[in-house]
């Protein structure tokens, strides 16, 4: 394979993973903020600009780095590890920026023709009404999950087009959605609408459009559930991986740094704390060490499956091979299980860390909290193990996998 399909042996000594691990430390800086404003502090957004972490996913033709996901999901998983809301915020932009490539030209380039531009919204379906008018729709909407509204340049959004009052639909009947993405100036954030426990700094608000033009040039088909490649036409391998090598390891990546962080709140609290009516440290208890070790091995496994998946199916792309269901069945499936697995070690660390894992102000209680709200999220839930099972067994594993 030549330089452009080859995915690297080392990704940690890519100088875009080595930017975001040097980055940790200044990340913990900003934390107070963060929380406080649910919002990242614009200071900070310059830096992760200037670090190229807002350009990864955008080909070099557009002025990106055209990055492979293996790369991306690095970065994310360490600005995790410095700040849950960091990390979330990078990862969804991203995703946000492949689903603005499948635009029509005009509309790309209105987007990210001056230089990329970060995108904030949602890909998932509904939220909004559309009436046909001359060049494009009038848009009312109300979405939910506006993850970085208040950094971004644009909103994605899904909508339904009416006519005569009533939805458009697909030739079977189906519902049919369309995606639009609307200038930030032209949203409204909801005041109050991200009141949560944790993830509190990615400033997830509802937000709305009243009355807006929205040009044809702006919109396309809503295609998938959540969403198909409609990037494709883009060249290189990292815009023909199907979606299942983005969707779903983008959130995984968020969850396992936040882990990684939470393991490593342990092990500095353990060599410090006494315990009450204890005669040793904390890491002197066998159980710790223990919680410690099972941790770290639980967390990594579930890393390196993801990885290998992600790269099975770019090898596959690679060698001119198409990729089979159950290849993207395994790669949702290791994206949801490294998730499952670093869900399980913050638990078990959480466990042994006493009585200052429930104290807000700690590292522990922090991770805790920022990570199951990750853990929430649909695209690592439960419910694909049975999505899998199905495709394994033959059988039609529904909308959710292609």
């Amino acid at each position: 394979m030549d330089e452009e399909t080859r995915l690297s042996a080392d990704i940690d000594s890519q100088p875009l993973v080595q930017a975001a691990a040097a980055m940790r430390p200044m990340l913990r800086d900003y934390h107070e903020e963060i929380e406080r404003e649910q919002r990242l502090p614009s200071a900070l957004v310059a830096q992760l600009h200037a670090a190229g972490f807002y350009r990864m996913v955008i080909p070099r033709a557009l002025g990106g780095l055209q990055v492979d996901p293996l790369t991306y999901l690095r970065v994310v998983e360490l600005l995790a590890e410095g700040a849950g809301s960091v990390g979330w915020n990078v990862c969804n932009n991203s995703i946000g920026q492949l689903v603005t490539l499948g635009l029509p030209d005009e509309g790309v380039q209105e987007v990210h023709g001056s230089s990329p531009s970060i995108i904030a919204g949602t890909a998932v379906q509904g939220g909004g009404e559309a009436t046909p008018v001359e060049g494009g729709y009038r848009i009312n909407g109300h979405w939910t999950f506006g993850t970085g509204c208040q950094e971004s340049a644009w909103m994605l959004g899904s909508f339904q087009i009416l006519d005569d009052g009533q939805p458009r639909r697909r030739p079977d009947g189906a519902p049919l959605f369309w995606r639009g993405v609307f200038p930030r100036a032209e949203a409204n954030v909801v005041p109050g609408s991200w009141d949560v426990t944790g993830l509190r700094g990615t400033g997830s608000f509802d937000w709305k459009v009243e009355n807006v033009f929205l040009p044809e040039r702006r919109t396309m088909v809503h295609a998938g559930v959540p969403l198909d490649n409609q990037w494709a036409r883009w060249p290189g391998i990292t815009y023909a991986l199907p979606s299942q090598a983005w969707v779903g390891p983008h959130h995984s990546s968020v969850i396992t740094g936040i882990a990684r962080a939470g393991i490593d709140a342990l092990l500095e609290l353990a060599v410090e704390k006494m315990p009450r009516g204890r005669t040793g440290r904390l890491c002197d208890n066998p159980q710790v060490q223990d919680a410690a070790g099972r941790a770290d091995a639980m967390l990594n496994a579930g890393r390196i499956y993801r990885s290998a998946m992600i790269a099975e199916l770019w090898n596959t792309i690679a060698a001119g091979r198409e990729t089979t269901l159950e290849q993207r069945a395994r790669c949702r499936l290791a994206a949801v299980y490294a998730a499952d697995n670093a869900r399980d070690a913050m638990d078990l660390v959480y466990r042994h860390g006493g009585s200052t894992s429930f104290k807000r102000e700690t590292r522990l209680a922090e991770c805790w909290r920022d990570l199951h709200v990750v853990g929430q999220t649909a695209t690592i839930a439960p419910e694909w193990y049975p999505i899998g099972g199905r495709a394994f067994l033959g059988m039609d594993p529904g909308s959710r996998l292609r």
